[in-house]
């Protein structure tokens, strides 16, 4: 069995994580059992969630624990099998985690075989994986656009921010993204086919934000995809609708453990809006549904993800740290082969 190269929780941070909270360690591939199977991982994902599952604290998922393999989205290859259901060469996609190869059982139902002809292997851990789910979930069961309104999605460059703007333009909807800096800004329309968007990191409060906001929401907001939190959620609070839907799916401007004061809570009384959040976990019995629209758009050309991917294990702490700050461009990767 081959050597396997793990990266493992070795403290838990105080404030923002660093590179000497995880451990890279070496240990040998534990020989198959009946029903088993070998996973060689070529991409692992890298998530904003991660962050939060590194503190000690009471959430909607255990704590990631200490001594052990971070935990994770995979996509590879079978090499070895002693189950009926894998063969070897079979492209999967799972939970394999912060490491080179994974020992699965074929029984539990970890691992899903995945047709590569039109869409790339890559694209499993993104577009056409959990976030793309997370967007489809968001958009379609929570927020529920009819065709002429208009939606706005924050974090709209990455890989759950994109699909919801796609997802929105095939509903015939008017697509509005917030993402920092001119060149993310310019892929949000230019690439994905947004209608428009803002860059926060021209304005420097809420209220300057949500005049920018105003410009290309001249309807208003009927529905927010809500990623970050703070700033960007104050500004869209001012420019929603009556009835307006938001879906909570990330608040990554508090994912240090720091509180996020919000601005006008008033807002949700006044304008009778709808606020909820969700874990896409939550809701299996959806996914079949959600990744055949998904692999539909990203296969027929009509949804073109970006990504960006980091060589080599070792490297993923710097690339998952360089994400919560925004450094990445569309969904965050590692390549392991």
């Amino acid at each position: 069995m081959p050597q396997n190269r793990q990266i493992l929780l070795d403290s838990r941070p105080t404030g923002e994580a660093r590179a000497d909270n995880f451990k890279l360690v070496r240990s040998e591939t534990p020989p198959l059992q009946e029903g088993e199977v070998l996973v060689r991982h070529h991409f692992l994902s890298l998530d904003p969630y991660m962050r939060g599952r590194m503190n000690d604290a009471k959430s909607y998922a255990a704590p990631q624990p200490l001594g052990q393999v971070m935990q994770g989205g995979t996509v590879g290859e079978v090499v070895e099998s002693r189950s009926a259901r894998f063969q070897p060469g079979d492209k999967v996609v799972g939970m394999g985690g912060w490491q080179e190869y994974a020992v699965v059982s074929a029984e539990q139902g970890g691992l899903r075989k995945v047709d590569t002809t039109h869409v790339p292997l890559s694209h499993y851990l993104g577009a056409v994986g959990m976030p793309g789910v997370t967007a489809w979930y968001g958009l379609t069961q929570i927020i529920q656009p009819k065709a002429g309104q208009t939606v706005v999605v924050s974090a709209a460059s990455g890989a759950v921010g994109s699909a919801v703007g796609v997802l929105a333009k095939a509903r015939g909807c008017r697509a509005v993204g917030v993402a920092g800096g001119p060149e993310k800004c310019d892929y949000v329309t230019r690439e994905l086919g947004f209608d428009a968007c803002v860059d926060y990191k021209q304005h420097g409060d809420a209220q300057s934000l949500s005049r920018a906001l105003k410009e290309q929401c001249p309807d208003g907001i009927d529905g927010y995809f809500e990623n970050v939190g703070g700033l960007v959620m104050d500004a869209v609070m001012l420019r929603m609708n009556a009835f307006g839907r938001i879906a909570l799916c990330g608040m990554i401007a508090g994912y240090d453990g720091k509180p996020i004061p919000m601005a006008y809570p008033q807002l949700i009384l006044t304008n009778r809006l709808l606020v909820q959040g969700f874990i896409v976990s939550e809701h299996m019995e959806l996914w079949p549904q959600a990744l055949q629209e998904l692999g539909t758009l990203v296969g027929s050309g009509k949804f073109r993800p970006r990504e960006t991917i980091a060589q080599g294990l070792e490297n993923a702490p710097e690339a998952f740290l360089g994400m919560l700050k925004g450094r990445n461009f569309g969904k965050q990767l590692v390549k392991l082969v």
